[in-house]
């Protein structure tokens, strides 16, 4: 019994990881029509600006978190105001400039850093004891700041003046824009939002997992999986399909091993893709 607690805790710490990862990659899909390839390189990104404020610069591991997440939103907000929205209908361009700019950053990071996994640990060590169970005060940690975070993203977009123009953008942008609202202004600032998601992140999850110059490879190939189980351009399928992925990942590693967790992972997203192609919570999405 303990153990299937226990898997159950790793599978909400994982789902909230993957939250966070792919409520960025859904919102510049939904609003932008953009598939950000670039994706899983701003999480390596705020990942080493991390490990740099606090190895480098001697700042303490809460700032190195907020620098990591403040230097990738300004990241994306200049990429996209400068490249981007200059071939934003151009779906096939936005593709080749994402790609493109997710090898900059990642050999950026390989020429400055090297291609050696830096020693990056998180700064709280100890484990929780109780009912059996023995879970790292890091994990309960990064899981609260990633609920905290899903939360704000959530007020943000639907209580505020900002997340309903984003809102009215991915929904009719021609509407939008005939009532006052100004995409030139308002998609930067979306970019941005997206890209300091995924920076911070990785600069919570780094110190806990590892931090290597490659690791955006899998993390695109999983934010890609969770937004479209949960439907390409929904912010709260994106969330359910992350838990979702999260849950069947513990348990199906725990009690399957790792090949076979990911295969049953595999499975499931066929599944549910064949009885609801759109996803879960899934809508009619731009054509290319």
């Amino acid at each position: 019994m303990e153990g299937f607690v226990a898997a159950g805790l790793i599978g909400v710490s994982l789902g909230a990881q993957y939250a966070l990862l792919a409520l960025g990659f859904t919102l510049i899909f939904g609003i932008l029509g953009v598939v950000n390839f670039a994706h899983g390189g701003f999480y390596v990104l705020g990942g080493y600006v991390a490990y740099a404020a606090v190895h480098h610069l001697g700042a303490p591991y809460p700032v190195a978190v907020i620098a990591a997440a403040l230097v990738t939103a300004a990241t994306g907000y200049a990429f996209e105001l400068f490249l981007v929205e200059r071939r934003i209908d151009d779906h096939l361009a936005t593709l080749m400039l994402t790609l493109g700019l997710y090898l900059v950053m990642s050999t950026g990071v390989l020429v400055v850093f090297g291609p050696e996994s830096p020693q990056f640990a998180f700064p709280i060590t100890g484990t929780l004891r109780g009912w059996g169970l023995y879970v790292p005060i890091a994990n309960l940690i990064v899981l609260l700041v990633c609920l905290l975070a899903i939360g704000a993203v959530y007020a943000l977009m639907y209580r505020t003046d900002f997340g309903r123009a984003l809102r009215a953008l991915a929904d009719d942008r021609q509407v939008a824009t005939a009532q006052g609202l100004r995409p030139r202004l308002l998609f930067p600032l979306a970019f941005a939002l997206a890209t300091g998601l995924a920076g911070l992140t990785g600069a919570l999850v780094t110190p806990i997992l590892s931090l290597a110059p490659h690791l955006g490879d899998p993390v695109l190939a999983t934010s890609f999986l969770i937004v479209i189980l949960g439907g390409l351009g929904s912010i709260g399928g994106a969330t359910t399909a992350a838990f979702i992925v999260g849950m069947v990942e513990a348990y199906s590693s725990v009690y399957l091993g790792g090949s076979k967790g990911a295969l049953v992972l595999f499975v499931l997203v066929l599944v549910i893709l064949v009885v609801r192609p759109s996803g879960l919570f899934g809508r009619e999405v731009r054509g290319a």
